[in-house]
């Protein structure tokens, strides 16, 4: 599911509300748990997930166009552990 399809499930679900309205809700929420993230922060969504960082070291690469060794720089990765009821939801 992309993000505009899931903001057309939302407003087939919520007829109060317009395609933009609810656009602008979505964005809002995901804008909100990118900044957390980049803080450095954790999110916990219950039932759902909690988003957080992992640190990755700096490692050596390789260019995979020309076999040539690459030094790839430490990061923050963004990682993802779903929720308990999520976890038994798919399960199911």
């Amino acid at each position: 599911m992309t993000k505009s399809e899931l903001i057309a499930v939302l407003t087939d679900k919520h007829h109060g509300f317009e395609q933009e309205e609810i656009d602008v809700v979505v964005n809002t929420v995901l804008e909100a748990i990118i900044a957390e993230l980049a803080k450095g922060k954790r999110v916990e969504l219950r039932g759902f997930g909690s988003f957080s960082t992992k640190a990755r070291r700096a490692r050596r690469g390789r260019n995979p166009k020309t076999g040539e060794t690459v030094m790839v720089p430490a990061k923050h990765m963004p990682h993802f552990k779903p929720g308990k009821e999520m976890r038994e939801r798919v399960d199911a």
